[in-house]
């Protein structure tokens, strides 16, 4: 049986694996990749990478609204037989995955069994974060939100080591660049993080956590509930 590393797929019994494997294309997703160009044709299953959810306004502003991993699918309007949504979805750290058809993945999702589940629970858990990002947005600090979202990044990768920029990071939090690499330099300076060209290496997580407002444990908490993250 192929084994995946994706946590809606990986737990699937054999049964299931064996006949979704057949409509599962390996694909490689370069940064900077859209994964949602109209109405899309295809679903993404994440091994390895992040997509970022995005918002933009006319004004030319972005803000990141949720982050999808090996966590779980950037699809969800298929699911939901709406098709598309007014976001953005584009790879923010390059990775790989496997890919399926819009039709596949629905006539699945109508299928009753553990994929279907999966899927069910995937869905709850990305709108608990979509939901506690807004309120996030609102009401936390600059040093807080990036500490949320540097773990966030973290719970969706196999390295401590996340490539990002601070412009990435500005355009992530909906905040000014200069704003974002002050919150980067004290996180830095408290022991937290280390700061590289196009990247940032977590040092210290549980400090980190600590550093983080409640919305990174209230989100945390909830994937790992539904098995999507260690607890």
């Amino acid at each position: 049986m192929t084994r995946y590393n994706n946590r809606i797929l990986g737990p699937l019994p054999a049964s299931e694996i064996n006949r979704l494997a057949p409509h599962l294309m390996p694909i490689r997703f370069p940064l900077g990749r859209p994964l949602n160009n109209g109405h899309p044709s295809h679903c993404y299953f994440l091994e390895q990478g992040i997509a970022s959810v995005v918002v933009h306004h006319s004004n030319g502003a972005t803000v990141e609204v949720g982050v999808v991993g090996c966590d779980g699918v950037v699809g969800i309007p298929i699911l939901l037989g709406t098709g598309s949504a007014p976001v953005n979805v584009a790879v923010q750290i390059a990775g790989s995955g496997l890919q399926m058809t819009a039709s596949t993945l629905k006539s699945e999702f109508d299928r009753p069994g553990h994929f279907r589940n999966r899927l069910l629970n995937y869905i709850h858990a990305y709108f608990v974060q979509i939901s506690q990002t807004a309120a996030c947005n609102r009401l936390h600090n600059i040093e807080e939100r990036l500490a949320r979202w540097l773990l966030a990044c973290r719970d969706r990768m196999s390295t401590d080591r996340l490539a990002l920029t601070h412009e990435f990071m500005a355009n992530m939090l909906g905040s000014p660049r200069t704003t974002v690499t002050l919150a980067v330099g004290l996180l830095e300076k408290a022991g937290l993080i280390k700061r590289s060209r196009g990247a940032v290496t977590i040092l210290d997580r549980p400090a980190l956590e600590s550093a983080a407002c409640e919305c990174y444990r209230i989100v945390h908490d909830e994937y790992a509930r539904l098995g999507f993250f260690d607890a």
